[in-house]
């Protein structure tokens, strides 16, 4: 191996790290020799040893605590276990069991990961941002944990969430980790058990208002321009209004996109066509209704009316085809108060009840009735449960727990 490091300074370094697999020669002329048994492993011996240690683990969360210490370690052999088996371990360092892992962030913290951004720090990004060692940075994933997966504001907590999605970029689609940097932007919780928790890691202090965090936002943006010229900006987990906003604000004029808007949107769509292929329908000729009507689900239906127009129909026609049902009820027009980015899919139509989670029959089966008759769709119109108006099932809740269904269900409902 290539290396200016010596000794202990090169076992303590988890990127060039390999433990118990170097070869006598290396030993010998890294200065290692004492420092490791006098044995020479071969990687899979490595990973067979890791894979038995995680057997013993009793629970997803004692290994994903297990991996994050691995990866202090032997970063090589981290990502060798994560990708001998994806189905098994994406789980592990990512949903659903990074949830629980961000809720107790502050509490199973060993070493951070990343750099930690304060707002305290404005006037000075980029002074911080030349502290990372390496200088060709290509992807910051960043939050500022105002909406994590759908626990709602975590704060520092939220530190697992662009961790493990790089993490994700080098396991899954084999990016070299060195290029990769979790960030996280704090500027505050308004989670007042955090705010309370002697070992929270993040500011003690509320929030500030949009213009504020704005303005820092403005100037992270701007330092990676400068610190990290050859940077995509991958921004994760924000509120449904600030992702959209900070999209908007930045999507014409650096490398950025927004993963919970961007990413979910194109997976979607992609399952969607390929249940197309399944059921032999078009999407022209598709009724879509979102239980939901967040970030995600805004970037979704841009999307599809984008897919549309390529199948010939006008932005208009297309939004028509979309309903949007929140905890409000059905997205109409005249709602009061109504968010700029619902109100493209707020149609002239009677306000529905507010969202029940107790009743979804009725509240939704009434939306999806509208849905019909406002399209023509060759219904009847009249009252019927779910299971024949329901084609497609598009499961999308990042928490098992909150799973609007299951799989049987869905099986059931569609038969």
């Amino acid at each position: 191996m290539s290396t200016n490091m010596q000794g202990v300074e090169l076992l303590r370094n988890p990127s060039v790290n390999k433990a118990t697999a170097y070869t006598e020669a290396e030993r010998e002329s890294l200065g290692l020799v004492g420092l490791v048994p006098d044995v020479t492993e071969s990687i899979e011996t490595q990973l067979s040893r890791v894979l038995g240690q995680l057997d013993q683990k009793t629970s997803n969360l004692e290994r994903y605590i297990y991996l994050m210490n691995l990866l202090e370690i032997n970063e090589t052999l981290f990502y060798r276990t994560l990708m001998s088996d994806p189905a098994r371990f994406l789980e592990i360092v990512y949903d659903p069991t990074i949830g629980e892992a961000c809720l107790k962030f502050d509490h199973i913290l060993r070493r951070p990961h990343g750099m930690y951004l304060s707002i305290t720090r404005k006037g000075h990004v980029r002074d911080v941002l030349r502290n990372w060692p390496v200088k060709d940075v290509r992807f910051i994933c960043v939050t500022d944990a105002g909406r994590i997966l759908g626990l709602g504001d975590l704060g520092a907590n939220g530190m697992g969430i662009p961790i493990g999605k790089l993490q994700l970029y080098t396991a899954a689609a084999g990016v070299p980790p060195q290029g990769l940097l979790p960030m996280y932007l704090d500027a505050g919780t308004n989670n007042e058990a955090y705010l309370k928790d002697p070992l929270y890691v993040g500011l003690r202090k509320r929030r500030p208002p949009t213009e504020e965090l704005y303005a820092f936002v403005d100037e992270f943006v701007d330092a990676v321009q400068e610190v990290f010229p050859n940077c995509c900006i991958h921004f994760e987990d924000w509120t449904g209004a600030d992702a959209i906003a900070l999209l908007a604000r930045y999507r014409d004029k650096v490398s950025c996109y927004n993963d919970d808007i961007q990413g979910t949107a194109g997976v979607t769509l992609a399952g969607l066509l390929n249940a197309l292929k399944i059921t032999g329908g078009q999407l022209k000729d598709q009724r879509i209704l979102f239980l939901g009507s967040g970030s995600a689900a805004i970037g979704l239906a841009g999307l599809i009316v984008s897919a549309l127009g390529q199948e010939g129909k006008a932005p208009e026609a297309a939004r028509q085809q979309i309903r949007l049902f929140d905890t409000k009820g059905l997205v109409v027009a005249g709602r009061p108060g109504l968010e700029p980015s619902k109100r493209p899919y707020a149609h002239k139509l009677p306000p529905s009840k507010p969202f029940n989670h107790l009743d979804l029959t009725t509240d939704v089966k009434e939306s999806l009735v509208r849905l019909e008759r406002a399209i023509e769709s060759g219904y009847s119109g009249q009252p019927q449960a779910l299971r024949p108006l329901l084609q497609t099932f598009l499961l999308l809740s990042s928490k098992a727990a909150s799973l609007q269904m299951s799989l049987s269900d869905a099986i059931e409902h569609r038969a």
